[in-house]
């Protein structure tokens, strides 16, 4: 992490804080929060109030958090393309060029980034990846996106 410009922290939720100290100074560094607090039970830590990137962004002050990768598997994550479609990346933060950085990687590996606003967005954001994850078992596969429709 000391030498990197983009830091993904994809750790369970339990070992982020401890994850986050063991990086060392993330002053000025995109961090990429792809975690999700789920807790025991399948429930979420954080709500309506709070999110698990905001404390993410606590436990990191001097980083550039930008919440993303967190709402879908790995196996879109190796193959976001869906015929002509493309697997829509929900991503939110406080600093634009933070932002504009991680929109570009998704877009460089076939994602279409979709920007929700700032990083409180996250508290409905992180819902979307427990939909993602129920929905796993309902479908009996993890190959399956969010995506958009447009007129």
């Amino acid at each position: 992490a000391a030498s990197a410009d983009v830091v993904l922290l994809t750790t369970p939720w339990a070992a982020a804080q401890d994850a986050l100290q063991a990086a060392g100074d993330l002053a000025g560094k995109v961090l990429i929060d792809a975690t999700n607090p789920i807790g025991p039970g399948m429930v979420l830590t954080h709500g309506t109030t709070d999110s698990g990137a905001e404390q993410v962004a606590r436990w990191a002050p001097s980083a550039r958090v930008v919440k993303a990768f967190n709402s879908i598997g790995r196996e879109v994550m190796a193959n976001p393309s869906f015929g002509a479609q493309h697997s829509v990346l929900w991503l939110c933060g406080d600093d634009q060029a933070a932002c504009d950085t991680v929109a570009g990687l998704a877009t460089d590996i076939g994602f279409e980034p979709l920007r929700v606003g700032p990083l409180a967005r996250a508290r409905f954001v992180e819902p979307a990846a427990l939909v993602w994850i129920t929905a796993t078992a309902a479908l009996a596969t993890r190959e399956f996106s969010w995506g958009l429709l447009r007129r």
